[in-house]
């Protein structure tokens, strides 16, 4: 990415912006000082003028916000200054003396390395950096030509004729040209912005100097030639200051776009001129013929300056004699298709051309049909005539799609009901098609009295429904891959809901094979423990009851595998599933630590949601009379209730307090869980000293 050049730092800016253009000023005055023959010229004092002008601008660059070329403005001035005060004073001095010598040399030698700086700052523009090793080699080369040649003049104490100079310097300059022209395509922002004030003023230099010149040539004004065209090189550094100011940077490249438009005008007239007035004819002979020519090249300036407003306005006004009111049929065209570029929508496009239709065709109506199938629907009319079809048969619908415009004849045999329609008056029907397949029809009438449709008008009408069969296609397009994008959409959406469902069925079934584990086979563990411990100290005092309780104990770890087996599998508890859960509840009552009475009568089968729910948080609860109420006695009860399942697990152990204990319990967590799943809801309570009861409630839902 392009980052703005920095900032010259303060001692450039001091050198470069002000001592050196000071420098350049100074001596620029003191050359024309300097008494010689004949006294100031004009070409010395628009030579001297130029300098200062060049000067004030490598001083207004020197401090511009980004870097600039400073230090080429700044030194080529400075040569230029000591190349005309050189010159000044070789004038004044006796030839042949050595003083005379060696301002001459000096003169040759300034006036070069000012060339050659011209050439550095060609290349450099716009921010005085020579950005690839082909512009420094360029720069080098045009440093060594200029000032080896300038040596040997200096040498032989010659001078170089003043127009062999400045055409040598055009030629250097020329040769840079396409560096620059590279470095503006490769350049954006800020940097194109300055490129194209330099542009603006190296071409109207330029071409205001090409068109004195012709000037001069043909009628011979203005004269002397060249200090007016020197002159007008002021433009130069003028655009090389207006490019570092910013809020003139935006409007730039519409400027130079009408610079060059005029300034190539301007050089193909002036060679148009030479090669008819001095090629064809012979130069004029005196003033009048002059004076007849010169006036004739400012009219024709001024008449092609004004051409493209002016034919406009003339295009229109033949167009209304021709036509009347209305525009050129083909007219209808150009406007299309550059709406088409917009974002408009399909029926505000389709409207805006049945009124550009009807207004340049002179009708009486226009209608656009559109749709697919055995159907066409009318989607504008201008007049609007309210909606519409057309019944367009599998027979026809090749046929339509095939045919080009067509008149009242055709339509009476394939489109009957727009024939119809039309009456005593001109129709054309133009089908809308796209890769053979009939998309539409544009339908237009015109009154019997008006005149007939023209080849021109069916051409119209031809080629706007190729260019609506192509948007409505594209439109399609558009609204399917819209709804493509869409269906995506809904499929990714619901990819990632079923990926979430899948991770909580999952989760959730974890947790339900633990709160299974936890509430049933643990318990019945639980409930092994104790009873081998008291078996332990039965055998000493009673074996033959020690050896029933083994029994009894055997049994029980036999249907704790069983259970175990059943929970592997998924499979609730048998007696559950088969006999209720009255009979699961006493069947675990028999089975647990404690003492357990339960109460379940009056109560149905339910949902094995519902059972399995109430069965298991029962069990939790009685794990937990027998961790923490050793010696107490549980009731268990169930009952229905205003629509709901409620189950109850009381005990007359030594309680808790509810808020700081029960809360954080693992029994409380599975419990609610269990029961939330399904709409119920879960409470303990408790206080020490007072027992505990566990209330669950599951709604019935009918």
């Amino acid at each position: 990415m392009h980052q703005p050049a920095a900032r010259p730092g303060a001692a450039r800016r001091l050198v470069a912006g002000v001592l050196l253009p000071l420098a350049a000023v100074a001596l620029s005055v003191a050359a024309l000082l300097i008494p010689v023959p004949g006294g100031i010229s004009t070409t010395a004092a628009v030579t001297a003028g130029l300098i200062i002008a060049w000067a004030v601008s490598g001083a207004a660059t020197g401090w511009a916000r980004e870097r600039t070329p400073q230090w080429q403005q700044a030194t080529g001035a400075v040569a230029a200054a000591v190349a005309l005060g050189a010159g000044r004073v070789a004038s004044r001095l006796a030839s042949g003396s050595a003083g005379h010598h060696a301002a001459i040399a000096a003169c040759v030698l300034a006036a070069a390395l000012m060339a050659a700086i011209s050439v550095h700052l060609l290349l450099a523009v716009p921010d005085g950096r020579l950005t690839s090793s082909g512009r420094r080699i360029g720069a080098g080369l045009g440093y060594v030509a200029f000032l080896a040649g300038a040596v040997v003049l200096a040498l032989a104490g010659r001078q170089v004729p003043a127009y062999a100079g400045v055409l040598i310097w055009s030629v250097a300059l020329l040769l840079a040209l396409p560096a620059a022209r590279l470095r503006y395509e490769g350049s954006a922002g800020r940097d194109r912005e300055r490129l194209q004030w330099a542009a603006i003023g190296l071409v109207v230099a330029g071409s205001v100097a090409l068109s004195v010149t012709v000037l001069s040539l043909l009628v011979g004004w203005p004269a002397p030639l060249p200090p007016v065209a020197a002159g007008f090189t002021v433009l130069i550094p003028l655009g090389l200051a207006a490019g570092d100011v910013p809020r003139l940077g935006p409007r730039g490249g519409r400027l130079l776009v009408q610079v060059l438009a005029i300034a190539g005008f301007a050089a193909t007239v002036a060679v148009i001129y030479l090669v008819v007035v001095l090629g064809l004819g012979r130069p004029p002979g005196d003033s009048a013929d002059r004076q007849l020519l010169g006036l004739s090249m400012i009219a024709a300036a001024v008449a092609a300056i004004s051409f493209a407003p002016a034919r406009e306005r003339l295009t229109d006004w033949a167009t209304r004699r021709v036509f009347g009111a209305r525009q050129a049929p083909d007219e209808v065209l150009r406007t299309f298709g550059s709406r088409m570029t917009r974002a408009i929508s399909m029926d505000e496009l389709l409207l805006q051309l049945a009124e550009s239709l009807r207004k340049t065709m002179a009708l009486t109506s226009a209608e656009v049909y559109t749709g697919m199938g055995d159907v066409l629907e009318r989607t504008v009319a201008v007049p609007d005539t309210g909606p519409g079809s057309l019944i367009v048969g599998d027979r026809e619908r090749p046929i339509i799609a095939r045919a080009g415009v067509s008149g009242h004849a055709w339509a009476s045999v394939w489109l009957p009901a727009v024939a119809s329609a039309d009456g005593s008056g001109q129709l054309r029907v133009a089908p809308v098609s796209h890769a053979g397949e009939l998309l539409g029809l544009i339908v237009v009438r015109r009154s019997g009295a008006a005149d007939p449709f023209s080849s021109e008008d069916d051409r119209v009408l031809t080629e706007l429904a190729r260019q609506v069969g192509l948007a409505l296609h594209n439109a399609r397009l558009d609204t399917a891959l819209q709804t493509m994008l869409d269906e995506l959409r809904k499929q990714a959406d619901e990819l990632r809901r079923s990926r979430a469902r899948i991770v909580a069925s999952a989760d959730a079934e974890r947790r339900r094979v633990e709160r299974d584990l936890h509430d049933g086979a643990q318990q019945h563990l639980v409930a092994l423990a104790v009873n081998l411990r008291l078996a332990r100290d039965v055998v000493p005092d009673d074996p033959s009851a020690a050896a029933a309780m083994l029994d009894q104990l055997a049994e029980e770890v036999r249907a704790t595998i069983q259970e175990l087996r059943d929970l592997a599998h998924g499979i609730y508890p048998p007696l559950l599933a088969d006999s209720g859960l009255g009979e699961a509840l006493r069947a675990a009552g028999r089975r647990a630590a404690l003492p357990v009475t339960v109460s379940a009568d009056g109560i149905g089968r339910y949902g094995l949601e519902i059972e399995s729910a109430v069965y298991f948080c029962c069990l939790e609860a009685l794990q937990n009379a027998a961790k923490h109420a050793a010696g107490a006695s549980v009731e268990v009860r169930v009952w229905e209730s205003s629509g709901g399942l409620l189950f109850s697990v009381s005990d007359d152990g030594p309680g808790f307090e509810v808020a700081h204990a029960v809360r954080g319990g693992h029994g409380y967590v599975n419990m609610a869980d269990r029961l939330g799943a399904i709409g119920g809801t879960i409470r303990w309570e408790s206080a020490p000293g007072q027992g505990t009861r566990v209330l669950g409630s599951v709604p019935l839902l009918s």
